[in-house]
């Protein structure tokens, strides 16, 4: 019998603002889709932060048995400016002041972001499509939204008529605005844009001259609009009408809003059964922001090389961290509670740790079943990690006492704590096991210090050369040493 049988998930629902139990349209299989990155720089840890909360979620229905098919795609284009229909192409953008092709572009951040969430230990999506490899597809959606009267085109380029679908849909559905109050708070026309009105969305950009990234379409040569990427992947994968749709709290309004009113324009249904949505990232309290300087990307965390943060940390710990709070939570990025977290995590290590080791005995005086199933009761309410890792710490308690002799364990049932605890905290949760993660580091930080000693000497013997070539070759290996007034420090990249 397959687990998710004697399983009920419940989960909030944006579409309903409720809590709904979870009931796939095939039973045993799921689709989900979630909105990938634009691969115009650094993925940031707000982005980080969204893909671990549903890597989470695709672990935890891939544990209970399901057949999933997740689909996160790559935005390579048609992405323009602060979201707009106006403007200039972040890639395209990225690609001129850089003096590069905008796919080298794509091809630098994409693999980037895939270094930093393999770092994170993440499980990679089932399909992973690109919005310019599906050019096709887009462009047979919007005829289908033209043929049924809910787009027009001016100039070449093609708008969703938001004000004629919203005769008989309700747009705004999902972010719970009216198309009234949109109105009102909308400036009026500059007289500049083709859209008959400010609400009305671009499907179809014209491509000005010296635009790069451009196809041929029935309208012009152009490039698609961001929105209707999202629509052509989601469906082509996973139906006209599939399980979950996820993202950042961000994207509820205007971009999977548009996605809802695109594909009822379409094919006359609503796409997505359960909408979700992971909230922002903040750190230290604050907006995070490069201008401030309040600002973090995930790759200084694991080398300490930020002033915000006092020292390195694991990507497991750095996972945990972020875990300990309900992905529909805001989340206050800080050092304190990193460091914070970071004991935490050590200390659920080394619970797990002592498991093998521990002695059993003909009865238990503690009662596994139970505690096992306050695990999967947290993970079924809206897949609560904060309340799961609490019973973690639970099961790590257990394991101290069995191990101190003040409570005792079956055979069988140490083999259950065994298999719980691990499922949950390395298969669930996601996270390494400290053993293997902190070796690598410490063998890396005792080579390294041997050649910081090796230099000191050799720059008192005055010997600058064979200093410098140490500098340099750790340089090159990736090794960056910073002397300061306290000594030789090292970060790695």
């Amino acid at each position: 019998m397959p687990l998710y049988d004697s399983q009920t998930i419940k989960i909030y629902n944006s579409l309903s603002g409720e809590k709904e139990v979870f009931k796939p349209l095939i039973p045993g299989y799921v689709g989900m889709y979630v909105c990938g990155p634009t691969v115009y720089s650094n993925v940031h840890l707000g982005n980080v932060r969204t893909f671990m909360s549903f890597d989470v979620i695709y672990r935890y229905l891939k544990h209970l048995d399901y057949k999933v098919r997740y689909v996160r795609n790559i935005t390579d284009a048609g992405h323009l400016e602060n979201d707009a229909d106006e403007g200039e192409d972040r890639i395209a953008k990225k690609a001129r002041l850089e003096a590069i092709e905008p796919m080298e572009v794509v091809q630098r951040y994409t693999v980037d972001f895939h270094n930093i969430l393999n770092t994170f230990n993440f499980l990679p999506p089932s399909i992973e499509p690109t919005a310019t490899g599906h050019i096709i597809e887009q462009i047979e959606i919007i005829k289908a939204i033209m043929d049924n009267g809910f787009a027009y085109m001016v100039n070449g380029s093609v708008y969703f008529d938001v004000h004629k679908y919203n005769e008989s849909k309700e747009y705004g559905i999902l972010s719970k605005r009216k198309l009234e109050d949109l109105i009102h708070n909308t400036r009026a026309l500059d007289g500049q844009s083709d859209k008959k009105n400010p609400q009305d969305f671009a499907l179809w950009k014209k491509a000005e001259p010296q635009h790069i990234m451009r196809w041929p379409s029935p309208w012009s040569d152009g490039f698609p609009g961001w929105h209707l990427e999202c629509t052509a992947m989601s469906t082509k994968y996973l139906g006209e009408r599939f399980d979950i749709h996820g993202g950042g709290m961000d994207l509820k309004f205007p971009h999977h809003e548009c996605e809802i009113a695109q594909a009822e324009a379409c094919n006359h249904k609503s796409p997505v059964n359960y909408w979700m949505h992971a909230n922002m990232l903040i750190m230290n309290g604050k907006k995070m922001a490069k201008s401030t300087g309040n600002y973090i990307l995930p790759n200084e965390i694991f080398t300490g090389d930020n002033e915000h943060i006092s020292k390195a940390f694991l990507p497991s710990v750095a996972r945990f961290f972020m875990l300990q709070a309900h992905y529909r939570s805001i989340l206050d990025f800080t050092n304190n509670g990193l460091l914070a977290s970071e004991k935490g995590y050590f200390r659920l290590m080394d619970a797990i740790n002592l498991v093998d080791s521990l002695k059993t005995s003909s009865s238990s005086s503690v009662d596994i079943n139970s505690w096992k199933q306050k695990c999967y009761d947290a993970m079924n309410d809206d897949f609560n990690t904060p309340i799961l890792i609490a019973n973690l710490f639970e099961g790590a308690k257990l394991i101290n006492q069995i191990k101190d002799g003040s409570a005792t364990i079956s055979k069988e049932d140490l083999e259950l704590l065994k298999t719980t605890i691990h499922a949950f905290t390395f298969d669930i949760l996601g996270l390494k096991n400290s053993d293997k993660e902190v070796a690598g580091s410490d063998k890396l930080t005792s080579v390294v210090e041997i050649l910081i000693n090796l230099r000191k000497e050799a720059r008192l013997n005055k010997d600058f050369a064979l200093s410098d070539k140490i500098r340099d070759e750790l340089s090159d290996a990736g090794v960056q040493l910073q002397d300061g007034k306290d000594g030789t420090t090292f970060t790695t990249n």
